[in-house]
């Protein structure tokens, strides 16, 4: 995908955005699309203002920087109001069912962000709700996370297709597991570089379908590669384990050697929040900072598209 594929011929056509892989290519082209526009016009007088009138919820077990204030703030310049959302404030799943809250919350609200563990938590409010509903993180995928980074790619390299995107480190994550399905929908190459415990279980690799490459070998994966990218090593409900993930993983570190192995000019990229010193070297992240910072600067850009789309 180069970003210039035919509009689709309803801009609605999505009802809700719980993962990558439900998604078209058609699909991608118009977040795109979009997410390009709003780039350009933030700031300007005319934006448009989907949700003029309606109040989304952002409903948030897990804590976060850049979901939220993107999210709050995309709603906002599209002319709508934000209802934050803990595990403290609602009863969801702790005294009430998700369907439940799903059937109460879409007679109150126009649209759902949701930021939780359980995929099934989002499938289900969207299945017993009646209202949109955006997957902001689960333990399964990461959506928006992907489709920001694939949008700043677009960006810098003007096209997705065969270039080589290479994932170091823990390949059993919900971002990896969204970039699987990214890079088979705009015909990339994805490489990850893991441990045997860290890579992608066989189903994820299977239904993605694709170029997928496993292996334990960073020099391998690395050579000629396009972009390299890196996430935390320890992420949120992981911390019993900082000890040894760090030691297994240490191999898998982003740093100059490692971009000696791939092309000249290669990006790298992560999605923070960057732990200098164990997934990725002081010296790479400085050098590479402006992707990585474009990168969760599109987050909004993206988001805002997506909420287009679905906004009723």
């Amino acid at each position: 995908m180069d970003g210039t594929c035919d509009e689709i011929d309803d801009p609605r056509i999505m009802k809700h955005l719980l993962t990558v892989e439900q998604l078209s290519g058609p699909e991608i082209a118009e977040i795109f699309k979009l997410a390009r526009e709003f780039k350009k016009g933030r700031g300007k007088a005319k934006q448009k203002q989907p949700l003029k009138g309606q109040t989304w919820a952002l409903i948030f077990n897990k804590a976060s920087t850049r979901t939220r204030v993107s999210f709050e703030v995309g709603i906002r310049e599209l002319g709508g109001s934000s209802l934050y959302l803990s595990t403290n404030d609602i009863q969801m799943g702790r005294g009430e069912t998700v369907a439940d809250t799903a059937r109460v919350l879409s007679r109150y609200i126009h649209g759902v962000v949701i930021r939780t563990y359980a995929q099934s938590d989002v499938e289900q409010f969207a299945e017993a709700g009646t209202i949109p509903v955006i997957n902001a993180l689960t333990d399964d995928e990461h959506p928006c996370q992907i489709l920001a980074d694939l949008f700043t790619l677009v960006e810098k390299r003007g096209t997705l297709k065969g270039k080589k995107v290479v994932f170091f480190g823990d390949g059993a994550c919900n971002v990896c597991n969204s970039w699987l399905f990214g890079a088979a929908k705009t015909d990339m190459e994805i490489w990850v570089a893991a441990p045997k415990q860290f890579q992608p279980g066989k189903e994820w690799v299977k239904r993605a379908g694709g170029n997928i490459h496993v292996t334990e070998d960073v020099s391998l994966a690395a050579k000629n590669a396009d972009v390299l990218y890196t996430d935390v090593w320890v992420s949120m409900g992981k911390e019993a384990e900082a000890v040894d993930r760090l030691k297994i993983l240490a191999p898998y570190q982003v740093n100059a050697a490692l971009l000696k192995q791939a092309k000249p000019g290669v990006l790298v990229m992560h999605c923070l929040p960057a732990y200098i010193g164990k997934e990725i070297t002081a010296d790479v992240f400085q050098a590479h900072q402006k992707t990585i910072f474009d990168q969760a600067e599109n987050r909004l850009h993206v988001q805002k598209a997506i909420i287009t789309l679905l906004a009723k």
